[in-house]
């Protein structure tokens, strides 16, 4: 019973970082093919849209992040003796 709630919290945390993940890879991407076509080779650039990009991804998964954690929590505690 341990590892199996151990196994769904590693699987969970995987499940609830995909969307900022997500959202960094796809600005970074974009970010990236922008600068090689405008030939702009500055590092900090790409810094800012990710920012921007993650804090708009938690903004919008947070409800559902924050169920999902709540969801775990009350099976967990659910299966205490």
């Amino acid at each position: 019973m341990v590892l199996q709630l151990a196994r769904d919290a590693l699987v969970l945390s995987l499940v609830l970082s995909l969307p900022v993940l997500a959202a960094s890879l796809l600005v970074g991407l974009v970010v990236s093919f922008l600068q090689a076509v405008t030939q702009i080779q500055d590092h900090a650039l790409s810094f800012v849209p990710k920012i921007l990009a993650v804090s708009v991804a938690l903004a919008l998964s947070a409800g559902w992040m924050g169920g999902e954690i709540v969801r775990l929590a009350s099976r967990l505690f659910s299966n205490l003796p």
